[in-house]
């Protein structure tokens, strides 16, 4: 296993647990609720479609919370994700909720080797899923090879240019510190925190992630022939991405509390295999 993979994947094993324990992932209301959705699928509800029989498979899936909001929505879905610690939450979650949800452990390149290769109506991708792969064309290769002809790929993902600015300063200024454009050496991090409340402390915090810029990732899927659909941006995100500098609104999103206009902070795609 590359060094990059070792890493976070122990950080992402590390603290599957300690999000499923979280509030912010509303596990407790997926169970005693029915028909509760996750924050993030339910912003996209009304650019998903009809799902009823679609079949689906959620790439980076985590602890299942999105996928199970996608079967919900009458997808059937395989979530798919390389963490063993996070795949055990899903399952736990999909069985306490009665969802026939199937989880699959693999590394999301080796996604066409483990599944049903050409045999899906939809990928579906979320937040926070494509900076942990340091080839964006390699990726649109394996999404192509999952889709059936006609089929659909859905992202909802946070925007390179949100993941380009540093957090962290305490001047109050807000400064592009990092990549916008894909490099090949990664940016490497030494967080011992998470973006969900909880008071776990964490041992595993070395992580390697990737920026992509927009264009790149579009003229990846165009180069697999697909078509884009759609590419909406939003000012918005459904977690609080830069803390001290968003206000949360009614829908659960967060946003630049001072001009929010000033920063694109996720995006919608979507694209169809030709």
């Amino acid at each position: 296993m590359s060094d990059y993979l070792r890493l976070n994947r122990a950080q992402w094993d590390e603290r599957a647990p300690a999000h499923a324990a979280s509030p912010d992932y509303a596990v407790e209301r997926f169970v005693s609720e029915p028909g509760y959705l996750s924050e993030v699928v339910r912003f996209d509800v009304p650019r998903l479609g009809e799902l009823s029989g679609v079949r689906a498979v959620h790439l980076q899936c985590h602890i299942g919370t999105d996928t199970i909001s996608l079967h919900r929505l009458g997808a059937r879905v395989t979530g798919l994700d390389f963490s063993a610690a996070s795949l055990a939450q899903a399952r736990a979650l999909a069985e306490r909720t009665g969802a026939p949800v199937d989880f699959v452990e693999s590394d999301v390149y080796d996604a066409a080797k483990v599944l049903d290769a050409g045999s899906f109506d939809l990928v579906y991708t979320g937040i926070g899923a494509l900076c942990w792969l340091p080839d964006i064309q390699r990726w649109a290769g394996v999404v192509a090879e999952l889709l059936r002809p006609g089929g659909r790929l859905f992202i909802r993902e946070g925007h390179p240019m949100l993941w380009s600015v540093d957090e962290t300063r305490g001047d109050g200024v807000l400064a592009l510190e990092y990549a916008y454009f894909e490099r090949e050496e990664p940016l490497v991090f030494d967080d011992a925190t998470t973006y969900v409340e909880t008071e776990v402390t964490f041992e595993h915090n070395v992580t390697h992630s990737w920026n992509h810029g927009l264009g790149e990732i579009v003229s990846a899927l165009l180069g697999y022939d697909f078509e884009i659909l759609m590419l909406q941006e939003h000012d918005s995100a459904p977690w609080d991405a830069l803390p001290g500098h968003t206000v949360k609104d009614e829908h659960g999103e967060h946003r630049l509390a001072d001009r929010p206009w000033r920063l694109p902070m996720t995006y919608t795609l979507q694209a169809r295999k030709r």
